[in-house]
């Protein structure tokens, strides 16, 4: 049973066609009607209409010539945007005749989508609406003249890179071809080739209509793109608009939507680590972003995101950091924080857990909670995995970052010294990937792991044999667990900070030598530390460029840059300075 199969279904006639509309939730609720793109069918919203179900009332309807909706005849001429809009107004009024719906479009559903926002006989009947990969025609056309009467190199580049993911449209442009490829080898193959290039999971997705909604949905490219494009008109949005970007899609660039707020004055950016078919591939995200869209537009408000930077990618997601309590956990937690990110805060003191939490909600994280655990500790990093899982969600951003030091010969390191270090420093770094990331993987939906290593992990020294061990490790496993998640969405990075002025100094331990020596060599640690006076901030925000850019490792400051290239291109200098004894 699919989600759809529960829906009240009902048909509505408008301009010579039928439309099959399907209903979910509570018709009192606000309605939220989804459209869908090409080829798909109203199916392709299924997931994301079952997790907005409980919250609004939902509609979806197949476009004229697809699903099981009737085509019109003849095709020719029977696809314009206008034709579209009747069907959209037949639809809203069918389902909410008294209150304005919220739109939400994706792939030609956008496309015409921004159509419906822009005419003046909508005005008034859309309260907001949602695009996502799929421009306005119109917008497209001035964008495409703008470049092309100031062609400057850049201009001129994003013409051609656009030009070359438009292939397709050139191609449905040809007559006959497209409806034989559909009715024959490519409607057989899609679904496998959806699977295998965009991640799309299977289930009620595509339908078995697939390839005569292929082939009738040619004719919304041939009754529009080129008229359109020669001439648009000056089309502005008369709701507020979100704008959810994949960074991945093939067929659509990011620079498609440069100046938007010049045609949608009330404009909320989002972006999106994914593909093209994001209705399928990231269902929670997107519904999360409608139902806050939704939710702000009904409440009045004017702004549905949070202003900080990157709010456009992290506003609203799950983010935890360990070692949250101080140093740099404290300072990537507040920078998720404001960037409108939901934040677990994790730490073994639950007193400075609870602090962290408290100004990350003062901050903008719209959610904050603070958890008390060891790292280190398997059974009880397993419970905090099911708690958060069951009380928050399934992660988007995991950052391992507790850890402690140790400095020491390694003769004076005791067997029990190397457990504690590693226990805490590889082990929690290991129990924090193999819990919170099988979520990820489970929910098939992305995320990101962020394992804190150190500039130490290839920078050898003889005071440091057991914590530069660890933090080696932790840059492995990164390595190989990357190239072990990069087919599931989930990407990992290791960042390697060098002296970074925290606290872990004035905490580390010091192998071999009294009480009151270890004291005197902490104190004196934490000044030199203070001397270089690198802020813990600086690797928060290293951090969050490294999870937006999918970096696999980040050297965090010159010194650890430095060496980072030293180990590459000069490793006996690394080896010759690992043998110099530390000031200390």
């Amino acid at each position: 049973m699919t989600v759809l199969d529960g829906a009240r279904e009902r048909w509505v006639r408008t301009g010579g066609v039928e439309l099959c509309v399907a209903e979910l939730g509570d018709s009192r609720q606000p309605t939220v009607v989804l459209v869908h793109g090409y080829p798909d069918s109203k199916e392709v919203w299924s997931e994301v209409a079952g997790r907005l179900a409980d919250r609004f009332h939902v509609v979806l309807y197949d476009v004229r010539g697809h699903g099981r909706s009737s085509a019109p005849s003849p095709l020719r001429g029977g696809f314009t945007l206008e034709k579209l809009t009747d069907d959209f107004m037949a639809v809203a009024d069918a389902v909410s005749p008294d209150r304005p719906v919220h739109l939400v479009g994706h792939d030609w559903g956008s496309v015409q989508s921004w159509e419906f926002v822009t005419v003046g006989r909508t005005e008034g009947r859309i309260a907001s609406f949602t695009s996502m990969s799929g421009p306005s025609l119109d917008h497209f056309g001035h964008w495409i003249n703008k470049r092309l009467r100031r062609p400057t190199p850049r201009r001129v580049g994003q013409l051609l890179g656009q030009g070359a993911k438009s292939w397709y449209v050139y191609l449905l442009h040809t007559p006959v071809l497209p409806e034989l490829a559909w009715r024959g080898p490519l409607g057989k193959r899609w679904p496998r080739i959806l699977e295998r290039v965009e991640q799309v999971p299977g289930g009620d997705y595509p339908t078995a209509s697939l390839p005569a909604d292929a082939a009738h949905g040619a004719w919304l490219y041939r009754d529009n793109v080129r008229p359109r494009l020669r001439h648009p008109r000056d089309a502005y949005a008369h709701a507020p608009v979100q704008l959810i970007t994949p960074l991945g899609d093939a067929f659509l660039s990011e620079r498609l939507y440069d100046g938007l707020e010049e045609w949608a004055p009330r404009l909320t950016r989002r972006t999106l680590p994914a593909k093209h078919w994001v209705p399928r591939t990231r269902p929670d995200r997107l519904a999360d972003w409608i139902t806050e869209f939704v939710t702000s537009t009904e409440d009045g408000r004017s702004e549905a995101a949070p202003k900080g930077r990157h709010a456009d990618r992290f506003g609203g997601q799950l983010v935890l950091v360990t070692g949250a309590g101080n140093g740099i956990g404290r300072a990537t937690a507040f920078a998720f924080a404001e960037a409108g990110a939901r934040v677990v805060a994790v730490d073994r003191d639950a007193e400075s857990a609870a602090r962290t939490a408290e100004l990350s909600r003062l901050i903008g994280a719209p959610d904050a909670w603070a958890e008390t655990v060891d790292v280190s500790d398997e059974q009880a990093m397993e419970k905090l995995a099911a708690k958060v899982a069951a009380e928050y969600g399934v992660l988007d951003v995991l950052v391992n970052n507790a850890g402690i030091g140790l400095s020491g010969s390694f003769f004076d390191t005791t067997a029990e010294d190397w457990r504690r270090v590693l226990d805490v420093n590889l082990w929690g770094v290991i129990h924090g990937c193999r819990l919170f990331g099988r979520q990820m993987a489970e929910r098939g939906q992305g995320g990101h792991i962020v394992n804190t290593a150190s500039a130490a992990a290839f920078q050898p020294s003889r005071a440091l044999p057991a914590y530069s061990t660890s933090k080696a490790a932790v840059l492995m496993l990164s390595e190989c667990l990357r190239a072990e998640l990069a087919g599931q969405g989930i990407g990992v990075t290791a960042i390697c900070p060098g002296l970074v002025n925290t606290n872990i100094t004035s905490t580390a331990r010091f192998a071999g030598v009294d009480a009151d020596e270890e004291r005197r060599r902490q104190q004196r640690s934490a000044r030199l530390y203070g001397m270089r006076n690198y802020p813990p901030e600086k690797v928060a925000d290293a951090v969050l460029e490294a999870v937006v850019h999918n970096r696999a490792v980040v050297p965090v400051t010159p010194e650890a840059r430095g060496a980072h290239l030293m180990s590459r291109f000069a490793p006996r200098v690394l080896r010759r300075l690992a043998r110099m004894k530390p000031p200390l």
